[in-house]
């Protein structure tokens, strides 16, 4: 048997593996380790499994994951996320669909610090979720604006999304970080549009929330100085050069725990309850990257990234054929695995020959986040759905199916505008790092 086939093998067992619900991460240990044995031995392989489990603990990079998820985890308990969301509320509820406006924005905001799509979504849905109901929104539009906006803690910096990439594929974590700044806001006023042209259609979907004074709405913003004031901080820190990622990673949670404290919002429970969520969310990343390490290197040894480079040559598709024939796996297995799945999974294959075609890796990696978005709110499984599903109860999943339809032609609108303007993703890193 060639190596192309020992790896198509290995590749269609690690699919096997995942749809008998075997965790991703022991998926690949599990092919790679064996398809190692197979390939090149015991010793081999012992010594891959070894050798690479150890340089991805050991990566000083990865330490941005633990912080940042402490930091999401720490302002959720202590209350930061009511904060977040009174503020946007307090400025956009007076519209027609403002709740769902200002679940968004909570959304956006709550991204700036927590770096997870199903935290932000979770945090947010439990505050906006009870307040759309108890003002007559429709469920629809109440679940799809926060299934939809808790995927911007994925592309909106500190993304655990462009961390496993950055690490993946050597790539700047600075500069992913500031790529996905203004798609984050573009996306972010895609969906506040959408909420506006579903209650123009439906103007019984999202009623007018009470005005409030000037006064009022600035004591609101000042509640939510505190998260405000980290995201300033921690973000514009790397962006003017003071920190390094896992810098600024540090100093955000060091903040937003000295806040916590000083405004009494988290006691010793609630801080214990954060420390051993991070742990828990820590360890499943660190074990999907060391399971990525050791798949790696049995996918290189049977040569599958260069088989599949050379199948996307030989159709003669060019660049951009090539580009959309990728979007097209992503949207696919986005139906069936989670984000940080496909990420791993494919990134070995697909990044070589995005690279080959000589698109920007940094912009690709935008891209890739943005189609894995569009994966969480897309059936048959999206995972943001069944989180929303569980916060908000008794609500139908084809009802918030239904419900982020419009959000999900927004991202892909987005997503056009971000592959025909590369520079709505590069513009920030460029004019940071030269």
């Amino acid at each position: 048997m060639s190596d192309v086939a020992i790896g198509a093998v290995g590749f269609a067992c690690l699919f096997v593996l995942m749809v008998l619900r075997t965790p991703v991460a022991f998926s690949m240990l599990i092919v790679g380790f064996f398809g190692m044995l197979a390939t090149g031995g015991m010793r081999f392989a012992s010594a891959t499994l070894v050798t690479e489990s150890y340089s991805a603990v050991t990566n000083y990079s990865l330490l941005v994951v633990p912080m940042f998820v402490l930091l999401g985890n720490v302002a959720s308990e202590a209350g930061f996320s009511r904060g977040l969301y009174d503020a946007a509320n307090a400025w956009v509820g007076r519209f027609r669909g403002g709740l769902a406006s200002a679940s968004v924005l909570g959304c956006a905001a709550f991204s700036a610090v927590s770096g997870s799509s199903v935290a932000t979504a979770v945090t947010i849905g439990k505050v906006a979720l009870p307040e759309m109901r108890r003002l007559g929104y429709a469920d629809g539009l109440s679940t799809g604006s926060v299934a939809a906006g808790g995927t911007l803690g994925f592309l909106i910096p500190p993304s655990t999304g462009f961390v496993i990439y950055a690490i993946l594929t050597e790539q700047s974590i600075g500069r992913l970080f500031m790529a996905g700044i203004l798609p984050g806001v573009l996306m972010c006023s895609f969906f506040i549009v959408a909420v506006w042209l579903t209650v123009l259609r439906r103007p019984e979907a999202g009623r007018r929330g009470p005005k409030l004074g000037f006064g009022e709405r600035l004591r609101f913003l000042a509640g939510a100085a505190p998260l405000i004031a980290v995201m300033v901080i921690s973000i514009g820190g790397i962006y003017v050069g003071a920190f390094t990622p896992v810098e600024s990673s540090a100093v955000g949670a060091g903040l937003t725990i000295l806040f916590a404290a000083f405004r009494r919002g988290m006691g010793l429970a609630g801080f214990r309850n954060a420390i051993l969520e991070t742990v828990q969310t820590t360890a499943m990343l660190y074990a999907i990257v060391i399971g990525a390490n050791v798949l790696n290197p049995f996918l290189a040894v049977t040569h599958i990234p260069d088989a599949f480079g050379e199948l996307m040559t030989s159709l003669g598709l060019g660049a951009y054929g090539s580009l959309a024939m990728i979007i097209f796996a992503y949207v696919l297995l986005g139906m069936f695995l989670d984000g940080l799945a496909m990420l791993v999974i494919t990134l070995p294959i697909f990044f070589p020959v995005i690279t080959g075609f000589g698109f920007n890796p940094i912009w690709f990696g935008v891209v890739a986040v943005i189609v894995i978005e569009m994966g969480m709110i897309t059936p048959p499984v999206g995972l943001n759905v069944f989180v929303i599903r569980a916060v908000a109860g008794d609500v139908p999943m084809a009802t918030i199916f239904k419900g982020v339809m419009p959000f999900l032609a927004a991202m892909i609108l987005c997503l056009i505008l971000i592959i025909a303007f590369p520079q709505i993703a590069l513009l920030i890193p460029n004019s940071m790092f030269g």
